[in-house]
């Protein structure tokens, strides 16, 4: 089971999603800069227990609309094995565990795999941010083998579209004033 260290990160995960966002193709914001706020996601472990694996709600408000993003990221306590460099969110400093590779998790073979086993429901989601406490809202619906997981990058309430073979759903926080609401952080397209 990972273990959620609450200390210091210089710079924060926010700080470093505010420079790379923007340069992804999903972005939907404008010329400014992010106005990023975390407002849920989940973890999952790391059987080896060397790379940290978070799926992170952050909603932009610096548009004309807020905009929900899904980034899952992984962390590492050194760069990713024949990593791309276009897989580098930044670094940072983690206030326990020293120098930290941040990753864009979709290309990230342990995050991945993690992601393929929670579909066949082999591991179990955990909190974002509290240790050893399952997170109840992450749902898995799985019909048939399926290909690859396809994650889903600009987050909307709502089912997965008619067609998918299987799906994880997760709450994050809506807007002001708004309930949680739940959506598709990943699907799965049948072969």
């Amino acid at each position: 089971m990972a273990i959620i260290h609450h200390t210091t990160l210089q710079p924060t995960k926010l700080e470093l999603l505010t420079e790379w966002l923007p340069k992804q193709p999903w972005y939907r914001g404008g010329a400014g800069t992010p106005e990023l706020t975390k407002v849920g996601g989940f973890r999952l472990d790391d059987p080896a227990g060397e790379v940290g694996i978070e799926f992170m709600a952050v909603t932009d408000d610096s548009g004309p609309q807020p905009v929900t993003y899904h980034v899952p990221l992984t962390y590492r306590g050194a760069p990713l094995p024949d990593g791309s460099a276009e897989a580098l969110i930044g670094t940072l400093v983690h206030g326990v565990l020293g120098d930290r590779w941040v990753y864009d998790g979709t290309q990230d073979p342990v995050l991945v795999a993690q992601v393929e086993a929670l579909l066949k429901g082999e591991v179990p989601a955990h909190a974002q941010s509290v240790d050893g406490e399952l997170d109840p809202t992450v749902r898995v619906r799985l019909d048939a083998a399926g290909g690859r997981p396809e994650f889903v990058r600009v987050l909307e309430p709502g089912d997965a579209a008619p067609g998918v073979a299987g799906e994880v759903t997760a709450e994050w926080r809506g807007g002001e004033g708004e309930d949680r609401v739940r959506g598709v952080f990943v699907t799965v397209h049948a072969d």
